[in-house]
C-alpha cells in the first residue's frame, strides 16, 4: 500500500486536491490572524509553527483524524483569539468524519473553553458575547457536519437497500424462470411423451404382426395418427414458447379433463394394450377443471408406464367421484414378456406427485406383490 492509501484511502485524486484546498484555506485565516493587534503578544515563531501544524493536520488527518486538526486549531485561539475562525473548518470535519459521540464531546468541551476563555471575562455581556461565538463558531459547523454524516450514511443505507432488492428480485425472477420451465417441461412430457410411446408401442405391434397386412396397415395408420397429434401438440406449446405478448395470436387448444379420460382409453387400446376401466357415475357432481385436468394427466401417465415397463400385462382404471374428492387408480399386471429398453428421463411420477401437492392431494405410486404396478391419488374436488 503506498502513501496515498495509507494517508487518504480511497480518495481519488479530485478530492485530494479538495483536501489541499481546505488546508489553504486554514492557512489564509492564520494569515489574517496574525495581523491582528493581539498575535502580536505571541511569538513569531509560536504563530509560524502553530500555522503550519494547522495547515498540515488539515491537510493530511481532517478526514481520518479530524480532531487532531480540531485540537491545532484550539491551542491557536486560545494563544490568538483571532485565530478561533479556523475552527469553522475543524468542527465541521469533526462533525462529518468523527462518528463517536464520546470524542464529540470531548472536542466540544476543549473547543468551548478556548472560544470563552473564562478566565478572560469580566463583564456577563462579554459571557454572552463568548457564547454567541461558541454557537457560531463550533455548534453551527459540528451541527452542519453531523446532518452531512447522517445524509450520507442515510443515501448509502438507501443504495444498499435498492441493491438489495434488485437482487432479490433478480432471484425472484430467475426462480419463476425455473419454475415455468419445469412446468413446460412437464407438460411436454405428459402430452408429447404419452404420444411417443404409443407409437413406440403400435411399431412394435406391426413388427409382431408382419404376418396380417390388414392388420400392419391398421396399425400403421395409428402410429400415423398418432404421430400428427403429438406434432400438433409440439407445435402448439412451440407457438405458445415463441408469442412475444399475451395476446399474440398462437395455436391454442384446450386442456384434456375427466371428459377427454374415454379417449384416452380407447387410443391405448388401439395401440393394443388391455385395458378395462371404471369412470364416474353419471350425475355425479362436476369437480374443478384443474382438478380434472390432474386426473387426466395421472392417467396417461400411468397408462403410458404401464405400456412401456409391462407389455401386454392387462390394466384396471377406476375414477370415483367420493364425497371428499376425487379418487384415480391405476392398475397393471405383470408384464407378459420382457419390456424393450425405451429412453425416459424418470421424471413423470416426479411430476405428478408434484402437481398433486399442489392442490392438496396425495399421490401413491408403489409395485405390487404380484409384479405389476399401482397408481393411486386422492384429489380435493
Amino acid at each position: 500500500m503506498g502513501s496515498r492509501q495509507r494517508v487518504w484511502p480511497g480518495l481519488r485524486a479530485r478530492s485530494i486536491g479538495f483536501e489541499a484546498f481546505v488546508a489553504l484555506l486554514g492557512a489564509g485565516t492564520v494569515t489574517v490572524g496574525v495581523v491582528t493587534p493581539e498575535a502580536r503578544l505571541t511569538a513569531d515563531a509560536v504563530l509560524l509553527v502553530g500555522g503550519l501544524l494547522l495547515v498540515a493536520t488539515l491537510f493530511l488527518f481532517r478526514r481520518s483524524a479530524p480532531v487532531v486538526p480540531f485540537v491545532v486549531s484550539a491551542v491557536l485561539g486560545v494563544l490568538v483569539p483571532a485565530l478561533v475562525v479556523g475552527m469553522l473548518l475543524t468542527a465541521y470535519a469533526v462533525g462529518r468524519y468523527e462518528g463517536r459521540w464520546p470524542v464529540r464531546a470531548a472536542a466540544g468541551v476543549l473547543g468551548t473553553v478556548a472560544l470563552v476563555q473564562p478566565w478572560a471575562i469580566g463583564t456577563p455581556d462579554e459571557a454572552v458575547g463568548a457564547l454567541g461565538g461558541v454557537a457560531i463558531a463550533l455548534v453551527l459547523p459540528a451541527a452542519l457536519g453531523i446532518w452531512q454524516r447522517t445524509r450520507a450514511q442515510l443515501l448509502a443505507a438507501l443504495r444498499e437497500r435498492a441493491a438489495r432488492a434488485e437482487a432479490e428480485r433478480e432471484r425472484l425472477a430467475s426462480a419463476a424462470v425455473l419454475a415455468e420451465r419445469t412446468r413446460i417441461a412437464r407438460e411436454m412430457h405428459d402430452a408429447v411423451g404419452h404420444r411417443v410411446s404409443l407409437m413406440v408401442l403400435q411399431a412394435g405391434a406391426i413388427e409382431v404382426a408382419a404376418a396380417d397386412p390388414d392388420r400392419v396397415e391398421q396399425l400403421a395408420g395409428q402410429v400415423q395418427t398418432a404421430g400428427r397429434q403429438a406434432l400438433e401438440e409440439l407445435r402448439q406449446m412451440v407457438g405458445v414458447l415463441r408469442a412475444g405478448e399475451v395476446d399474440e395470436a398462437a395455436p391454442l387448444g384446450p386442456q384434456p379433463g375427466l371428459p377427454e379420460l374415454p379417449r384416452l382409453v380407447a387410443s391405448a387400446r388401439e395401440a393394443g394394450m388391455e385395458v378395462g376401466w371404471t369412470g364416474p357415475a353419471e350425475g355425479t357432481a362436476p369437480v374443478d377443471p384443474v382438478v380434472g385436468r390432474a386426473a387426466y394427466r395421472i392417467v396417461q401417465e400411468a397408462l403410458t408406464n404401464a405400456g412401456r415397463h409391462a407389455p401386454d400385462a392387462p390394466v384396471q382404471l377406476t375414477v370415483e367421484r367420493r364425497p371428499d374428492g376425487l379418487h384415480v387408480r391405476v392398475v397393471n399386471g405383470p408384464p407378459a414378456r420382457a419390456a424393450e429398453p425405451v429412453p425416459g428421463g424418470g421424471f413423470g411420477l416426479i411430476g405428478l406427485g408434484e402437481r398433486v401437492r399442489t392442490l392438496g392431494g396425495r399421490l401413491r405410486a408403489e409395485p405390487r406383490l404380484d409384479g405389476g404396478f399401482c397408481v393411486e391419488a386422492e384429489l380435493p374436488a
